[in-house]
């Protein structure tokens, strides 16, 4: 029996939602079917955190894995979403605790009733000390439905900098407005980009 899917990654568009500093997706085109030519071509260019996409450890450190270099069991397994719905700022433990016993390895956390489509410089980040923790529960992999771990007005990123030090991956920019909590197949795979601080991911989640 076929396994039903859900497509939790955003349309990647020259008006989606964009943090500052980053390069809108935008595309040309550098071939068109003619009778001279057989094929349409395009070309892209565009920030790899436009979209659901996949944080590498060198977006907040030097030194470290680039998106190609990043080990890809992480974005691959068994996952829980939690509903934190309307948490506030920030997730915090407690917004989590209802669902987490027996936890996986990958938790995604929604935020949103429904993901912002225009850019919200209000979003929920999580807290610190909410990564640690699930760390500390085998978590190896988190994820959530807005542009990013920590709020927009951090200069320190203080979320990223535990996901350097715990060694855990992020998803981020992620639409989980039909998705029910409880417990999933993930399959978000990062392109092997060499010398990329982040990737796309065509994020999807499949009925166990």
């Amino acid at each position: 029996m076929k396994r039903r899917l859900w497509d939790i990654s955003p349309v990647v568009a020259s008006d989606s939602p964009l943090f500052p500093g980053d390069e809108p997706y935008a595309l040309r085109w550098t071939a068109r079917l003619s009778p001279q030519c057989p094929v349409n071509l395009s070309a892209i260019t565009m920030s790899p955190h436009v979209g659901a996409h996949a944080d590498a450890p060198l977006h907040y450190a030097d030194g470290v894995a680039s998106a190609a270099e990043v080990d890809l069991d992480a974005y691959l397994g068994p996952c829980r979403v939690i509903h934190a719905i309307g948490c506030g700022p920030l997730i915090r433990i407690a917004h989590l605790q209802h669902a987490t016993a027996d936890l996986p390895q990958r938790v995604l956390v929604r935020c949103c009733e429904r993901a912002d489509t225009v850019w919200n410089p209000d979003f929920t980040a999580y807290a610190p000390e909410t990564v640690e923790w699930l760390a500390a529960q085998g978590v190896r992999l988190i994820g959530l439905d807005t542009p990013s771990v920590d709020p927009a007005s951090s200069k320190s990123l203080d979320s990223h900098q535990q996901l350097l030090r715990l060694d855990l991956r992020v998803l981020e920019n992620l639409v989980l407005d039909e998705v029910a909590e409880g417990d999933y197949e993930l399959i978000a795979l990062p392109l092997k980009l060499a010398g990329a601080c982040a990737s796309p991911v065509r994020a999807v989640l499949r009925a166990l």
